[in-house]
């Protein structure tokens, strides 16, 4: 994978994302993200922040070739990715007991 994307090795997938797809969405994301209906979550870089939603073709951005975003979860939609998010605060509160989402996704 090239250097605009750097992913968790257990990705969260939203139910739009089917498993036998995802290499091909992962390569789509590292030479030409300009992908529809793809949205990410990333840890942010943000200190204020614990994640990002965002949707995939900003990764066309310049930004992302210097600062690849660190990804946790890819969804097919913004409503989807929200579903994620809160996903892992559940798992993140039943592991933990808080709600340090950049710790509990080992980042």
């Amino acid at each position: 994978m090239s250097n605009s994307v750097v992913c968790r090795p257990k990705l969260y997938l939203g139910d739009s994302i089917k498993e036998k797809k995802l290499d091909k969405i992962m390569k789509r994301l590292a030479s030409k993200p300009l992908l529809s209906n793809v949205y990410l979550i990333a840890i942010s870089r943000n200190a204020s922040d614990q994640l990002d939603i965002f949707d995939a073709k900003q990764l066309a951005q310049s930004y992302y070739k210097k600062h690849p975003p660190y990804v946790v979860g890819i969804a097919g939609d913004r409503e989807e990715a929200v579903e994620l998010v809160e996903q892992i605060v559940r798992e993140c509160l039943a592991a933990r007991g808080d709600c340090a989402l950049k710790e509990y996704l080992s980042c």
